[in-house]
């Protein structure tokens, strides 16, 4: 009987120090949040040097405003899906991630939103438009856009220009040749090249009530226009001068109208 009770007993202690192990080794790799401060806060924009738009240091006066700046705060009353949520109902915040480590960092990862085109309309407004469609407000400057012009609202900046002008960025030529869209009263399309002192007119957008057929069909359109006006540059301009021309219409696919700049209006 002693013997049995001796062998309980040994049993129990092998129990009670495996429980106790198991509870200093989850303690020791999960030390107590309610114990330690955020020491570091690591914020990362995958696209910083892309965009421009947001810093760090920006991020970081964001979250201060709203008093959800992590650092020096107990890592228990952190919480990063608030972080997140702040940082996504910014106007140029893609996608946010925040995560806590065990050494008591805090690290945010952001994506911004991509603005292809500025839009600069005759009612006054100053807005970008994204390369998902999306109005962005004016904020910030980047001289890198395109700058669109003239009788374009809202709905017509996001369904028509966006579309015109991921066209225009997607050729290296062009990318880098148009600095300006203007759209005039009946919808029909200008562009200001940055080379030439011309305008060049290329007609209405095709339009149609189907979202998804758009980009396609858009692009389509002012491909064909500008292929011949690479061409007409080539054979034309090249010979003739790139100032003789004030206006090229490209409207019609079977002729290039062109009015000559008079003496007036000749650059020296």
């Amino acid at each position: 009987m002693k013997v049995s009770v001796k062998k309980t007993i040994i049993v129990l202690l092998d129990v009670l120090l495996a429980v106790y192990l198991g509870f200093a080794v989850t303690s020791f790799n999960n030390p107590d949040e309610t114990m330690k401060a955020c020491s570091n806060v690591s914020i990362q924009i995958d696209d910083e040097t892309t965009n421009g738009f947001l810093s760090a240091k920006e991020i970081k006066n964001i979250l201060e405003q709203k008093k959800l700046y992590p650092y020096e705060k107990p890592m228990a009353s952190i919480n990063p899906r608030s972080i997140e949520d702040a940082l996504k109902s910014t106007s140029f915040v893609n996608t946010s991630q925040c995560y806590k480590t065990k050494d008591g960092h805090v690290v945010i990862n952001i994506t911004q939103r991509l603005p292809i085109v500025r839009i600069k309309n005759n009612k006054g407004q100053d807005f970008y438009v994204d390369d998902q469609g999306g109005v962005m407000p004016n904020s910030k400057y980047t001289s890198d856009l395109i700058i669109a012009t003239g009788n374009i609202n809202e709905w017509f900046a996001k369904n028509y220009i966006s579309h015109l002008t991921m066209a225009l960025m997607n050729n290296d030529l062009w990318r880098n040749q148009i600095e300006q869209i203007n759209v005039l009263g009946d919808l029909s399309i200008e562009l200001v090249p940055r080379v030439g002192d011309h305008v060049v007119y290329v007609g209405s957008l095709p339009m149609t009530k189907y979202v998804e057929e758009r980009p396609k069909l858009i692009s389509d359109f002012i491909n064909k226009k500008l292929v011949r006006l690479e061409k007409f540059y080539k054979y034309g301009l090249n010979q003739a001068g790139w100032n003789k021309y004030s206006y090229i219409n490209l409207e019609f696919d079977n002729q290039i109208i062109c009015k000559r700049r008079s003496n007036s209006e000749r650059r020296n």
